[in-house]
């Protein structure tokens, strides 16, 4: 009798065990999926290991039945879940279900499309002419079958006489009631075709662009890195043209018949970056994020798997779970982003980390890319783990910008402010659009206003599933919690006092469109931010209007620092850098230095020195000093000694807890038993419990212990005597419930 342990896509601790059946047993094999009870429900499950060992002391239950007749998971797919799971200490299960398309987890329905084509009878030249001499009164019909023979004909010599099937999409123009009458009197029949749902129709068009003397240097040192270290840094200055040499190191990857593994930090960068791959490539590139549908997914993910040919995907964190059959190059582009990390559900895995695991599992090389090293990738470049090239001058020899740095709460006390721009950043807007140049704004904060506040009584409305002030839209006029999706109208009435004297406080992104186009009415505005691009393909037209020139200014959230290539601009302001650089966490700075640095580098193309004017309360703070300057080398000597003094990464690894329940006794009591049960272990490594600045999140409390381990620490056994003490602690009575989170590396 043969079993099979298996993976759900649930939290569950372990695999469970089945029997096959003896008609089973020559169908089934690791990596497929199979039918299963659990419980009182069917589930679909699959195959992690095979064995002929029954085991003891409970009753193994039968498959019900075996859904694949081949692998849709291969072995190395499944080591790799497996080194997930382990280090980001949650369950295969879970990482299964972030791993695989919601498709593949559930019945996978193809696509059809309506086709149309000649009705067999219509064989021959004389009687199409027969047919059009029918119709001559039925004009709507004859347009419509003159449409079809001009689209279908199957121009070859062998045969002068052939029309194929067309898709029925392509004769949009005419009316349904031709169409039909068409199809009734036998003139067209129709048929439904199974199609794919991705664009294959890309094909190389450019050849791929020669480099620069700069970038050819640094070409040849990241293939010379590579023979001493599997992981490369290439730290190369905003727009000193990284894409370029990424091309020619994926190039040479398609020669040799292997697949490159290209990583973005977001969905934002692909529309830009793809259009110039496939130019280069054409359908050796392949997509792949989280705003596909199921079914593309599936379908992207089952060509990857039975493809045979050399391979460039393009995609997301999630990209990195797709079935890789020869990789032999990972490019982490924009490493330092924190959008690398996952943060809800399960697995929390940083997509940069697991790249590197990954490839070293199949003997890949790794490329990571940025003008913004993150603390931890320079460290490992420092002890030499990592090797590093670096890329100082900017493509076609472009000056870097000028960087002006405005104290605006000087401003402010000399009224040289226009609500919230300052009299320099107004003045150069206005230079700019003289000069048909554009402008990109930046302000981290979207919406109208971070909060709305009673004048009277100075009551400030909050969520009420949230710890947290709602944020005013002023264009649906509503306040909206950004944690859980919570909204109501605002009707302009203190709900606290009854006083009609409630002011906006603060400002985002819609305000900023506001009061811009008070000032500059002539100027064509757009806005770039989670609200402006909910719709689908929204990015990708606000990016092309503004890439095309149809707008002016850029106003925007993260999303503009995100490695956008616009030749027209020259300026950048940053309107309030505060804001980043007062978040109460130890990354704060670092974060702050990664997105001025970065938005700073849109300014300046080709025949124009950017210039870029950053808006700050706090014009002496070294790490505005530190982007005004360039100067990452002084920025990163500053945050390690900072790091060091109180033992933060990279002087330890960090790993965050979070105690979650509806009933704050219930949470405060899980605390303290278990800093009892595992203070002693732990020591001064355990610190906690602390209450987050958002305490309460969709009417969930809670509570956060850090645990800060040192380099000698074990770091597995550690783990390992974490996931013993949450067991023991949801035993407890009263406490099965809770939720506990465990954020490894937490960014």
């Amino acid at each position: 009798m043969k079993y099979v342990h298996v993976i759900f896509p649930l939290a569950l601790p372990q695999a469970l065990t089945y029997s096959v059946p003896p008609h089973l047993e020559e169908k089934v094999a690791a990596g497929m999926r199979v039918q299963v009870d659990l419980g009182r429900k069917q589930y679909q499950a699959l195959v992690q290991t095979l064995s002929d060992e029954a085991p003891k002391g409970f009753e193994i239950k039968p498959l019900k039945a075996v859904i694949d007749n081949e692998a849709i998971v291969g072995a190395a797919q499944l080591r790799f879940w497996e080194w997930v799971a382990n280090y980001y200490m949650c369950t295969v299960g879970e990482v299964m279900t972030a791993a695989l398309p919601n498709g593949l987890r559930t019945e996978y329905k193809p696509r059809f499309e309506t086709f149309v084509r000649l009705h067999p009878f219509i064989d021959t030249e004389e009687k199409v002419q027969q047919v059009l001499q029918n119709l001559s009164r039925a004009k709507k019909q004859e347009a419509l079958l003159m449409d079809y023979l001009s689209l279908a004909l199957n121009e070859t010599p062998q045969n002068s006489f052939s029309f194929r099937e067309i898709p029925k999409k392509l004769l949009h123009a005419h009316t349904a009631a031709a169409f039909n009458a068409c199809v009734g009197k036998d003139i067209f029949e129709v048929v439904q075709r199974e199609v794919s749902r991705l664009d294959r129709s890309a094909e190389a068009s450019k050849q791929l662009p020669s480099l620069s003397p700069a970038q050819d240097k640094a070409y040849k040192a990241i293939k010379e890195t590579w023979n001493k270290n599997k992981v490369a840094l290439l730290h190369g200055v905003t727009a000193s043209g990284k894409t370029e040499v990424y091309a020619h190191l994926m190039a040479e990857q398609l020669q040799t018949g292997k697949q490159a593994l290209y990583l973005v930090p977001e969905i934002a960068l692909t529309a830009q970056l793809i259009a110039r791959l496939e130019r280069l490539f054409g359908n050796a590139v392949v997509v792949y994020h989280s705003r596909y549908s199921d079914e593309e997914r599936v379908e992207i993910y089952n060509s990857l798997r039975q493809a045979d040919g050399p391979t460039i995907i393009v995609g997301t964190r999630s990209a990195l779970f797709l079935p890789f059959r020869d990789l032999g190059m990972v490019i982490v582009d924009e490493e330092h982003e924190s959008s690398y990390k996952q943060q809800n559900p399960a697995p929390r895995y940083h997509a940069r980390d697991s790249a590197i695991v990954l490839a070293a599992q199949h003997g890949a090389k790794v490329l990571l890319g940025t003008a913004t090293p993150a603390v931890e990738t320079y460290c490992n470049v420092q002890s030499g783990k990592y090797g590093c090239v670096t890329l100082a001058q900017r493509y076609y020899d472009v000056t870097m910008p000028t960087i002006t740095v405005v104290d605006t709460i000087s401003l402010r006390k000399k009224k040289r402010m226009q609500g919230m721009f300052s009299l320099p950043l107004v003045k150069a807007i206005e230079e700019r659009l003289a000069r048909k140049e554009q402008i990109i704004l930046f302000q981290n904060r979207r919406g109208f206003s971070p909060f709305v506040q009673c004048g009277d009584c100075g009551h400030i409305p909050q969520c009420k599933q949230c710890s947290v002030n709602l944020t005013y839209h002023k264009y649906v006029n509503s306040l909206q919690c950004h944690y859980c999706g919570y909204s109501t109208t605002l009707r302009g009435i203190c709900h606290d006092c009854g006083s009609f004297n409630v002011q906006t406080k603060g400002f985002g992104t819609e305000k900023i469109e506001e009061e811009l186009q008070q000032l500059f009415p002539a100027a064509r505005l757009a806005r770039l931010d989670l609200d402006a691009t909910r719709k689908k393909n929204a990015y990708q037209r606000i990016i092309s209007d503004f890439e095309e020139g149809r707008k002016d200014i850029l106003i925007g959230t993260q999303m503009v620092t995100k490695g956008l290539d616009f030749s027209r601009v020259s300026l950048v302001g940053i309107l309030n850098a505060d804001n980043l650089l007062n978040f109460p966490d130890f990354r704060a700075h670092e974060r702050s230095f990664h997105l001025l640095t970065q938005v700073s580098g849109r300014a300046g193309r080709k025949d124009t020195v950017g210039q870029v004017i950053i808006q700050t309360g706090q014009p002496n703070n070294p790490i505005i000093h530190f982007v005004q300057q360039g100067d990452y080398h002084s920025f990163f000597h500053q945050q390690l000694a900072e790091r060091k003094e109180f033992a933060f990464p990279p002087y330890s690894r960090l790993i965050a807890l979070y105690f979650k329940h509806r009933n704050e006794e219930l949470v405060q009591e899980a605390a303290v038993v278990f800093k009892q049960e595992a203070q002693a272990y732990l020591g001064a490594r355990l610190f906690g419990p602390l209450q987050p600045v958002v305490h309460r999140v969709q009417n969930q409390y809670i509570l956060a212990f850090w645990i800060r381990s040192k380099a000698k620490d074990n770091l597995p056994k550690l783990k390992q005597f974490l996931l013993q003490q949450f067991a023991r602690l949801r035993a407890h009575k009263g406490l099965s419930g809770l939720d506990i989170i465990a954020d490894v590396d937490p960014q």
